[in-house]
C-alpha cells in the first residue's frame, strides 16, 4: 500500500546553541514579518544549501545572520518539525525542516544581526520564561539540559 499524501519539502537547518562565559543562551526574536516563528523569540539558525557542508552552512548562517565568527561548535543531535513558513512576499508554505543542533561558541557577545531578526539577548536561564519561546525551542533547551523539564 502506499501511501498517496503529498510530503512537504524538506530543509536541513543549522541550529547554533550559542553559550557566553556566563552561561547565558543567545535567543533572537525573528522578523514579523517572515520566517517559521514570526515575531517570536527562537534559537538562530538556517538553511544547509545545496551542494554545501553543514559546517560550512553553520559558519555562514552565524556571520549572514549574527554577524560574527564561530569560534568553535559540536554536534548535540537533530530533531524534526513539519512548520509552515511565511515567505518574504506574505505567502506561506509548508516545510519538513530537519535541525542539525549544534553546541557553539561565537567569536563575540556583541552581534549584528540582517533583516530576518530583529533583536538579541544573552540569557540566563532564570529569565528564560520572560521571553515567549518556541515550543521546539523550549524543547531544544531541556534537551541540551540548560534548561528543566518543569519551567513554564
Amino acid at each position: 500500500m502506499t501511501d498517496e499524501t503529498p510530503h512537504p519539502p524538506r530543509r536541513l537547518i543549522v541550529v547554533p546553541v550559542a553559550k557566553d562565559s556566563l552561561n547565558r543562551v543567545l535567543l533572537c526574536r525573528m522578523a514579523p514579518d517572515r520566517g517559521v516563528f514570526p515575531g517570536r523569540w527562537a534559537l538562530p539558525g538556517g538553511g544547509v544549501e545545496d551542494g554545501e557542508r553543514i559546517e560550512d552552512a553553520l559558519r555562514r548562517e552565524i556571520i549572514e545572520e549574527l554577524g560574527v565568527e564561530l569560534e568553535s561548535a559540536e554536534p548535540l543531535f537533530f530533531k524534526d518539525a513539519v512548520l509552515p513558513k511565511t515567505l518574504a512576499d506574505g505567502s506561506v508554505t509548508k516545510l519538513q525542516m530537519v535541525f542539525l543542533i549544534y553546541g557553539c561558541r561565537l567569536s563575540s557577545q556583541t552581534l549584528e544581526l540582517n533583516d530576518e531578526l530583529d533583536r538579541y539577548d544573552w540569557v540566563a536561564v532564570e529569565d528564560v520564561d520572560n521571553y515567549g519561546l518556541t515550543d521546539l525551542t523550549r524543547e531544544t533547551l531541556i534537551e541540551i539540559g540548560w534548561l528543566s523539564a518543569g519551567s513554564d
